[in-house]
């Protein structure tokens, strides 16, 4: 675990969103090391509402359906005073388009909203990949269902061009599955904007994450997802040493002059060969794998964010292994189990035993954050009285705290933020 003593002066620091699982985990890692942590979200059931470490929730509008408002909410806040502003989620998008006049209230590490904007953009990375020469799967992009069809080849994987926490991305295996996802992509307008669709390549899905100053990487951890939950996301996680990953992140981040966290998934394939890098997500995702592992990339980013040029991280450890238990049941669930099967995934996950062992909890530390023991024992009451409700608690995390297109367009509108918000 990285170093968890309690700073000489604690920092307030406003969280954007509360959540996403990297929210939760941010507040926990920022709660160890005795900053004064508050949390804007449009839910009243948020997961970072759930715990002792919070020492205030506001409830504030969504960045989907409101960025306008969102933004003008956030700035209110900042009128009291906070050290660090943190955009933990896609709220860094928004945060990057007025960066400026943030960075002159706050404390605030973000890239340039163009840098910011192509990592992104699922479209956008690839086009940056290939202008680097950098690997990844072999990838179309495709602006209609005629051009989709025309360029699929089986297996592959079609994804928006906007989409995060694994949505709008399909596994297409053959003619019936193709038609389902042209069906999907068609309800959800998505031809309105450019589609993906890149080879399925077989191997270990792997992330890596890092903080960057200037263009320059500070900090880097790597995992490897051991067990998924729904939707791709990991239940069970191990740390990994990657330096090859570590040096095509820094290629990355130099050449966007980034400023801030940057994170990539990867798959090692089969057959050896070189990782290829399959998306980009413009943050942390779930820091608490790289807290355990011993380094604390949240720390490194409120540095960065204050303005100071921290030296060089030490290398994480690898082979320490971390689970989300929510992640965990709701997976277990959503592959048809039985009442008895979540039991049993339960009394394990409380035992350490099975894959357990030796793994630390990431997202519910109940030891070191008991009402953290809420949202938890909720879910696991919910899918024992329904496993079908899997898909359903799964989708809670889609919500307002997240973009969409119309949002982004916005966003990045001539006319935004209005005068109001000025």
């Amino acid at each position: 675990m990285a170093d968890s003593a309690h700073v000489a002066k604690p920092l307030r620091v406003l969280v954007s969103e509360g959540n996403s699982t990297s929210a939760r985990e941010a507040v926990t890692i920022l709660g160890l090391s005795g900053h004064i942590v508050e949390v804007c979200d449009p839910s009243p059931h948020a997961l970072a509402r759930f715990s002792r470490l919070v020492a205030k929730f506001h409830r504030c509008p969504g960045l989907r359906d409101d960025p306008a408002g969102y933004l003008g909410f956030v700035e209110k806040q900042l009128a009291r005073r906070f050290d660090v502003l943190l955009p933990i989620h896609e709220q860094g998008l928004l945060f990057a388009r007025v960066r400026q006049r943030l960075q002159d209230q706050v404390g605030l590490a973000l890239p340039s909203f163009e840098s910011y904007r192509t990592a992104h953009s699922k479209a956008g990375f690839s086009r940056l990949l290939d202008q680097l020469g950098l690997p990844q799967p072999a990838t179309q992009i495709v602006k209609s269902a005629d051009e989709l069809r025309a360029e699929v080849r089986f297996p592959s994987v079609v994804k928006t061009s906007v989409g995060t926490a694994s949505r709008g991305i399909w596994f297409v295996r053959n003619d019936a599955d193709l038609e389902d996802a042209l069906q999907e992509l068609s309800v959800k307008g998505a031809f309105a904007d450019e589609v993906l669709v890149q080879d399925l390549v077989a191997g270990a899905t792997e992330k890596a994450q890092a903080v960057f100053c200037r263009g320059k990487l500070l900090g880097f951890h790597a995992y490897r997802q051991i067990a998924a939950g729904l939707g791709g996301g990991e239940a069970i996680k191990q740390s990994v040493s990657r330096p090859v990953v570590r040096t095509l992140l820094a290629t990355i981040g130099e050449n966007l002059a980034w400023h801030g966290a940057l994170s990539v998934d990867c798959v090692l394939p089969d057959d050896g060969a070189t990782p290829l890098l399959i998306d980009c997500n413009p943050r942390l995702v779930e820091p608490m794998s790289a807290y355990l592992a011993g380094v604390d990339l949240v720390g490194l980013l409120l540095r960065i964010s204050r303005g100071e040029t921290p030296g060089a991280a030490a290398e994480s450890r690898a082979g320490v292994r971390s689970h989300l238990a929510m992640q965990a049941l709701i997976g277990c669930a959503s592959r048809g189990a039985t009442r008895r099967d979540i039991m049993r995934e339960c009394w394990r996950l409380a035992s350490g035993d099975g894959p357990y062992a030796d793994s630390t909890e990431e997202l519910t530390p109940l030891r070191l954050d008991w009402v953290s023991a809420v949202p938890l024992a909720m879910t696991a009451m919910a899918l024992l009285a329904a496993p079908r409700l899997a898909v359903t608690l799964a989708r809670r995390g889609f919500g307002a705290h997240l973009l969409d297109l119309e949002s982004i367009r916005r966003i990045e509108s001539e006319n935004f933020p209005p005068a109001a918000n000025l």
